[in-house]
């Protein structure tokens, strides 16, 4: 999941705002809303890695977090104004190779925008260590519960293309 500032504004070069937004985040996740698997805030947007719970939909998941991180964000003095643009992207994480590729691309986000020299070295994304992430459910071999039946992990399951047959 992907979601932007309010007009791309810079809003989290504040540590302490990303900050509230990673509280957000591992606060529901603690609550058992979700399973956090991946995260990075970015300056002007937020790169989230992370599988609903039984009785929770993405779009809860965002809700929660974005309405979350936006209240304690507006509290702050001179913090009167939108926080987050409306809307969230998905990407579905369809096996293990894309689920690396997009921790790849978390992982590398601040790298790539010259923020610092190694991941390792920006303090709000999951390469910082300072929470415990969820494993990927298809490394562990668990499911992913979604509508009442079980699924491999991912965050909702995907129609065919039937333009992919390959058959011959």
């Amino acid at each position: 999941m992907t979601t932007d500032t309010w007009q791309r504004r810079a809003l989290f070069r504040n540590s302490d705002s990303a900050s509230i937004v990673e509280e957000a985040i591992f606060r529901y996740r603690d609550q058992g809303v979700y399973f956090v698997h991946r995260h990075v805030v970015m300056p002007d947007h937020l790169h989230v890695i992370l599988t609903p719970g039984e009785t929770t939909t993405l779009e809860k998941a965002v809700q929660l977090i974005k309405g979350g991180s936006s209240r304690e964000i507006g509290k702050r003095p001179g913090m009167r104004f939108p926080v987050w643009h409306a809307g969230f992207t998905e990407q579905q994480i369809r096996d293990q190779h894309d689920f690396e590729s997009h921790t790849r691309y978390i992982d590398q986000n601040p790298v790539k925008a010259g923020l610092v020299e190694k991941s390792e070295d920006y303090f709000h994304g999951s390469t910082a260590g300072k929470f415990g992430l969820d494993p990927w459910p298809l490394a562990s071999g668990a499911k992913a519960p979604v509508g009442g039946t079980e699924l491999t992990a991912g965050l909702k399951p995907r129609p065919s293309d039937p333009s992919r047959n390959t058959q011959s």
